[in-house]
């Protein structure tokens, strides 16, 4: 079943993009992250250019988003204070990231720099979370318990000035920390088409020192609205959203994260978290891999 993806310039195979949005839908189910992070790479293997891929995987981390927002809101598991802050940053940080986009666009390294910044940032990503799992499996089979880690925030975090309360968060510390931390994930999220939960959870927890229980609520509200600009400055700015491809990759995830709920609950979370880990170490590789092979034709011509 091929269907032709205007922005992309080329024809797919629909059920291949439902497909691979049912991978991530599917990983979005079994570990709770968003899975933006693998959207872009899997696209990228099956040849959509990474520029389109970026794009229109935003938009489909969008609309995957909604419903974990209202949910969280109605458990009342979001600070709606933090996540403004947020956002505010993720919007200027959207800003800064259509000026490098389009920088490294006229340079003609777009391509390289997002093959690259994938690598990086799943490579050392992967790594952390695999170290973590095994101590946990290490640890649960010498039945040795984890030494809890106390809630706080960090020492810079505690340095900057101009303290505001988050209560639902529990927090006293200065809005420029989580307005910095956004405005890092809205660039992320313009260059790499991802929501930025998988690097906006460990560091609300690690730097900010936010409770576990309003977390991923208020990462998921900050992501909304982040991948909402970032898709509306991708439209007007790079031209680069195809909602064709959106709309498959959004098919595919609402069905994959069905399943991936219901394999989820018959699974060890300490397992659930090593075959996380592994999946993203095994793009990083695969797109390292990708950076470092020669191309069947090192030339090619399109037409405009």
């Amino acid at each position: 079943m091929d269907l032709y993806l205007p922005i992309a310039n080329l024809s797919v195979n629909a059920l291949v993009i439902i497909g691979l949005g049912g991978v991530v839908g599917l990983l979005s189910g079994m570990f709770g992250v968003g899975g933006g992070f693998l959207t872009t790479p899997l696209l990228i293997f099956y040849g959509i250019p990474p520029t389109v891929a970026a794009a229109s995987a935003a938009s489909q981390v969008t609309g995957a988003s909604v419903s974990g927002v209202f949910t969280h809101m109605a458990r009342g598991t979001v600070d709606v204070r933090m996540g403004g802050v947020l956002v505010g940053g993720g919007v200027v940080g959207a800003g800064i990231g259509v000026l490098l986009f389009r920088l490294l666009q006229a340079l003609g390294q777009i391509d390289t720099v997002i093959a690259i910044l994938y690598v990086v940032l799943l490579g050392s990503i992967g790594g952390l979370m695999a170290k973590e799992s095994i101590e946990t499996l290490i640890a649960a089979r010498t039945g040795r318990a984890r030494t809890a880690r106390k809630r706080r925030h960090h020492p810079l975090v505690a340095a900057l000035p101009m303290r505001w309360r988050f209560y639902r968060s529990g927090l006293y510390i200065s809005p420029l920390a989580p307005l910095l931390l956004g405005m890092m994930t809205g660039i992320l999220t313009m260059l790499l088409g991802v929501g930025g939960g998988f690097i906006m959870v460990p560091a609300m927890i690690y730097l900010l020192g936010m409770g576990t229980q309003v977390v991923v609520g208020t990462s998921l509200f900050q992501i909304l609205f982040v991948t909402m600009a970032t898709t509306m400055i991708h439209a007007m700015t790079t031209k680069a959203v195809d909602l064709v491809l959106a709309l498959l990759l959004l098919v595919g995830s609402v069905i994959g994260a069905q399943v991936g709920t219901r394999i989820s609950m018959k699974m060890r979370p300490e397992n659930l978290r090593v075959i996380l880990a592994l999946i993203v170490l095994v793009v990083a590789f695969r797109m390292a891999l990708g950076l470092g092979w020669r191309p069947d034709e090192i030339y090619s011509v399109q037409v405009q």
